[in-house]
């Protein structure tokens, strides 16, 4: 599975930004793959952000972000979407997408460890 990871940029506190990911490859499988968003400062572990099946029935997301970040799927495009909204200057990290196979259907969705599959991770700076 590969994954590319796009949209990072430089924003303002409260502004908005859309980061996308695209997933391909001989072993991804809609049917096979839940998508996530994960987020690390250094120094820091990785940190669950969002996660989505790619028929967008299943969605969550960390306390930090409720309300403010929203995940969704495309399925014709295989490309999911975090749209953030209302970013402050903790938001600020390298934002990994990363994609959970069945084989690690037994390990918490919400840890890094559940997941097989990772992008090269994009940097969202929020500017106080």
């Amino acid at each position: 599975v590969q994954l590319q990871a796009s949209g990072g940029g430089l924003v303002q506190s409260g502004d908005s930004l859309r980061l996308s990911c695209a997933a391909s490859g001989r072993t991804f499988s809609r049917h096979r793959h839940v998508m996530g968003w994960f987020r690390q400062n250094p120094g820091k572990e990785r940190e669950f952000v969002a996660r989505v099946t790619w028929d967008g029935g299943v969605t969550s997301y960390s306390d930090s972000v409720r309300g403010r970040f929203t995940i969704s799927a495309d399925n014709t495009l295989n490309i999911v979407y975090l749209q953030m909204s209302s970013l402050r200057p903790e938001d600020t990290a390298v934002h990994f997408c990363a994609a959970r196979s069945l084989s690690r259907r037994f390990i918490s969705p919400d840890s890094q460890a559940g997941y097989d599959s990772w992008g090269q991770g994009t940097l969202v700076t929020v500017s106080s």
